[in-house]
């Protein structure tokens, strides 16, 4: 079998190729047009970050049987298209997790000492000892906002280094926070407390803009500032204004919103602004791991017909997998669903399956759950093979349970999360059995396909509020593609689960809020 490598692989990772008996051919740089046409020759791809592995691309790779990301992030990656040939998609989770917490450090300590000013300073013949004083790390308050398992991982360097290390992460039990050593807290008081900010969430729309104006102006002056997680977390143009202002001391970022960044972008021209070219996950020994790993993982598959990391496609007996993939979809969706739509540290999931479902093999089902649960809130790819380690490691308690019994319904999917002293419920199943529909959120009786962007509003049950969202979206130029509404009895609270066309910005999710009668809006994405 033949394998295309189109990015830039460490040779140990060629040679474990061509050692298992596989012809490998490495074309780096090619245009969108030359890939389309070498691709219809290959059984295997490899990939880094540079080639955008697009529906289109998939579709000419008619011998496509798998594609490689030598790392983590799957952003040029067409999952969909992929589960849809068959194609199976693989990465590497964890092959840049602790370099890329050192790289963290590394720019935490250069802020606090201003390495790369005084570098330069030097080196342009000059001895300007006076002129960068720094601070010390010992004993001042780290915020890390995201305890994945970068930031858990930044998390014990800071402790290491004798800070104080606090951490916003919603979706983490407290008792795994005092596992880790670490004081758990809302975001406003992490801003508020921390003497260093670093970031280690995915770029989500809750996350979006999260450090902006109005954040950045409750922090401590002179708060220094590190992001090397997604750019959009940051707003650039108000960082400018609050480094410029000398309201946040300093700040660097290995990511930005548009890469390569423009040379002309204000941010360059500040002194108190350090930055690097996306380089956390650039070091010789991540390079090699991830290279080594892949390798290894598409010889598995190629060679031995054995699926590792599959991002897309879990361990299901190939006659079984038409029948259980719609349920996979299901799945994952309702996780994901409950993961943008509530708030606070996961301790318990429960799936329970009734009816039909419960006759077939359950468990990639469940782990889809965990993948569509975890995925949203965490900085690292979260795959079929990792979820449940990741679950654990979160200290998350997993349960499945069965019955025969689905009620109105040939089979019911339902997941429970138990989060301190408050559990929610949502269910699912398949109309014609195929297509995803949540039949069920809390004690709410909806028919919510789950797709796209939406909103989901709980509000007053009384006249005008229905009126009120439609008008209000409707002024904001937001068309809406499908609503449903339910309500727990008349005059008492009631839910909209409202479709939308595109995505809508925070501030207007924070007006949408503020309308009379409005309890709740939380905009999620599938």
């Amino acid at each position: 079998m033949r394998v295309l490598v189109s990015d830039s692989l460490s040779a140990q990772g060629v040679d474990i190729l061509k050692q298992a008996g596989l012809q490998v051919e490495v074309k780096t740089k090619l245009t969108p047009e030359q890939l389309l046409e070498e691709i219809k020759n290959y059984e295997g791809l490899v990939v880094r970050s540079a080639t955008k592995v697009t529906a289109k691309v998939l579709d000419a790779g008619v011998k496509l049987k798998v594609v490689g990301r030598a790392g983590s992030g799957l952003d040029n990656v067409d999952l969909e298209a992929a589960t849809k040939r068959g194609i199976v998609v693989m990465n590497t989770p964890g092959g840049n997790t602790i370099t890329t917490a050192e790289h963290a450090i590394a720019l935490l300590c250069s802020l606090a000492r201003q390495i790369p000013q005084a570098t330069a300073s030097t080196k342009s013949g000059k001895w300007e000892k006076s002129k960068f004083m720094g601070v010390e790390l010992y004993q001042k308050v780290l915020g890390v906002v995201g305890l994945g398992q970068i930031g858990s991982h930044v998390a014990k360097l800071g402790q290491g280094l004798m800070m104080k290390v606090v951490a916003y992460d919603p979706y983490l039990s407290a008792e795994r926070a005092r596992q880790m050593g670490v004081e758990q807290m809302t975001v406003e008081d992490l801003f508020r407390r921390a003497d260093f900010i670093t970031i280690h969430t995915p770029l989500t729309p809750e996350t979006t803009n999260l450090v902006r104006a109005d954040t950045i102006a409750t922090m401590k002056d002179g708060v220094r500032i590190i992001n090397c997680a997604r750019g959009g977390i940051v707003n650039e143009a108000d960082l400018y204004q609050a480094l410029a202002s000398k309201k946040v001391g300093g700040a660097a970022l290995d990511v930005f919103e548009k890469e390569p960044v423009d040379p002309a972008h204000p941010l360059l021209t500040l002194e108190n602004f350090i930055c690097t070219p996306h380089l956390g996950a650039s070091t010789t020994e991540a390079q090699e791991n991830v290279a080594v790993a892949v390798a290894e993982q598409i010889v598995d598959l190629l060679v031995k017909g054995v699926i590792r990391n599959a991002a897309n496609i879990p361990s299901v007996p190939p006659d079984l997998l038409p029948q259980i993939q719609p349920y996979l979809t299901l799945g994952e969706r309702l996780g994901a669903f409950e993961a943008q739509r509530l708030e606070g540290g996961i301790r318990r999931v429960t799936v329970e399956y009734s009816g039909d479902v419960a006759q077939l093999p359950t468990a990639p089902i469940t782990v889809a759950v965990l993948k569509g649960l975890l995925n949203p809130i965490l900085e690292d790819s979260v795959n079929y093979v990792n979820a449940p380690v990741i679950a654990k490691e979160r200290g998350i308690e997993l349960y499945e349970t069965k019955r025969s019994d689905a009620g109105e319904f040939a089979s019911l999917v339902a997941v429970e999360l138990q989060m301190g002293q408050t559990t929610s419920r949502i269910a699912g199943t398949l109309f014609h059995r195929k297509e995803p529909r949540f039949v069920s959120i809390d004690d709410f009786s909806v028919e919510v396909v789950p797709e796209g962007a939406m909103l989901v509003v709980s509000n007053a049950d009384r006249p005008g509020v229905i009126g009120t969202i439609g008008t209000f979206l409707g002024q904001h130029q937001v068309n809406i593609s499908r609503m449903q509404l339910s309500r727990e009895r008349p005059g008492g609270q009631a839910i909209s689960v409202i479709g939308i066309d595109s995505p809508v910005s925070a501030n207007l999710l924070q007006d949408l809020r503020r309308l009379p009668g409005i309890l709740s809006a939380k905009q999620i994405r599938l």
